[in-house]
Formats: C-alpha cells, sequence, structure tokens
C-alpha cells in the first residue's frame, strides 16, 4: 500500500519492472524518534515540497540508520506524484529502462544509490535523469552509505551533481539511542516499554538497529499472544534468553 500519488519500483515505467517492491506503510516521518542531530534532516524532508524547499536532498550513513525508513517516509508525506527507487534490487535491470520517464514524478527518492556507481551506464542515466529533474524543477532525495566526496563515481559530472544538494548524516547510535528508539517505537504500537526493560533487550540483542526492531515485532507478537507485559522475565521466556 502506497500514499496519494506514491509508486514504488514495480510501477516506475511502461515496462513494469517485475519486482515485488512496496513501501512499508510503518515507515513514516511520524514513526522516526528524530534524535537531536538528525532533526534538521527531518525538517528538511518535511518541508522540500513547500515553496523554498531544497531541490536535492542527499543523506547518508551506514547500514541500520533509518535512511530506506526517511525515504518511505518522504513518499507517504506528500500528496503529489513520488517516486521510490531501491536501486540495490535494480541495478541489474537496465539503467535506461529502470529511469525511463522517472523524471515526471515530482519528488524522486533514489536508494542505495552507491550499489549502481562504477557502471557507466547507470551512472550515464542518472546524470541524465539528474539534469531532467532540476529542468523541470521537480525534487530528488538521494540516499548512500557515503559522502558524495567519497563516492565511486567514474563520470567527473555526476560526480559534481551528486555533490550539489543539501547533504545530512545519519549517524549510527549509541546503546542510550537504541534504547530510546526502541521505547519510542513500542509506544507508537501500543506497548509499555520501560528504561530498564528496554537497556536490557539492547545488551542482548544484536546491535544492529533492524535487527533490534526485529526483536521488537517478535515481542509485541509474544506479548498480544499471551497477554504479559515486557518484563525482564518475559522477555527472558520469549526471545529465550
Amino acid at each position: 500500500m502506497t500514499g496519494p500519488g506514491c509508486k514504488a519500483a514495480a510501477d516506475t515505467n511502461q515496462h513494469q519492472l517485475p519486482l515485488p517492491v512496496h513501501l512499508r506503510d510503518d515507515a513514516t516521518l511520524d514513526n522516526f524518534l528524530a534524535l537531536p542531530r538528525a532533526r534538521p534532516l527531518i525538517d528538511a524532508l518535511r518541508s522540500q515540497m513547500q515553496p523554498g524547499g531544497e531541490a536535492f536532498i542527499y543523506l547518508y550513513g551506514a547500514s541500520g540508520t533509518g535512511k530506506s525508513h526517511l525515504l518511505h517516509a518522504s513518499c507517504h508525506d506528500t500528496s503529489v506524484a513520488t517516486l521510490y527507487l531501491p536501486l540495490a534490487q535494480l541495478r541489474e535491470y537496465p539503467a535506461v529502462e529502470v529511469l525511463q520517464g522517472v523524471e515526471q514524478s515530482q519528488r524522486i527518492c533514489l536508494d542505495d544509490i552507491h550499489t549502481v556507481l562504477g557502471d557507466a551506464d547507470w551512472e550515464r542515466a542518472l546524470f541524465n535523469l539528474y539534469n531532467s529533474i532540476r529542468q523541470r524543477g521537480h525534487h530528488l532525495v538521494v540516499a548512500a552509505d557515503a559522502a558524495p566526496r567519497a563516492l565511486s563515481v567514474q563520470l567527473p559530472d555526476l560526480h559534481s551533481r551528486l555533490s550539489s544538494g543539501v547533504v545530512f548524516q545519519l549517524a549510527e547510535g549509541g546503546d542510550e539511542d537504541k534504547a530510546a528508539i526502541l521505547q519510542f517505537r513500542a509506544m507508537r504500537r501500543g506497548l509499555t516499554l520501560s528504561p530498564g526493560v528496554a537497556t536490557f533487550i539492547v545488551s542482548r540483542a544484536p546491535r544492529a538497529m533492524e535487527q533490534l526492531l526485529g526483536v521488537l515485532d517478535q515481542l509485541d507478537e509474544a506479548s498480544l499472544a499471551q497477554q504479559r507485559a515486557l518484563s525482564i522475565p518475559f522477555v527472558k521466556q520469549a526471545l529465550g534468553w
């Protein structure tokens, strides 16, 4: 399910790429805990489609820092025609075919752009897409694993274009940040997760944020099935710790 005017990769063009790519319903800006250092980025995404909003937003960070969540959320957070393209899943397809007609959307979100760099066809197609977007006055959001200056880009003109946007870094949070995120996401689900239990989960669970949220999924299901609160004894039982 997508928001008004939003499309995922399977709807990119008339060729109807046969990929099961969908926008996550739970990935919204309201469902993202904006730690103080991330608030300017959230503000920029919220205001991008308003008069005076940024034409090009570039965000980068390690896996699990929330880049894809924010790109999905950018599609949900607007009523204009918006397109999300997970390039890591599309890189085996012809670049020209994938990007055909993409510039017609008013906001284009390109995820994991670093995965297609180094391929001459993809770089040329992305360069042409950037120019078409700017000519139309449309908006672009790009996510990658590194800052623009650190990207392995062969086409100098593309490198300069990717360096032209406003750049934000999403840093991986410490244990306190991860515990706060768990509490926030639990609250959004209607669960009560105390600071002590959240800290206990972070100390025992895998460190990656995506896996931590997966643990929360398990606990949510177990809590509903057994009608029990999220205490440390219950967490130990439910997760086999």
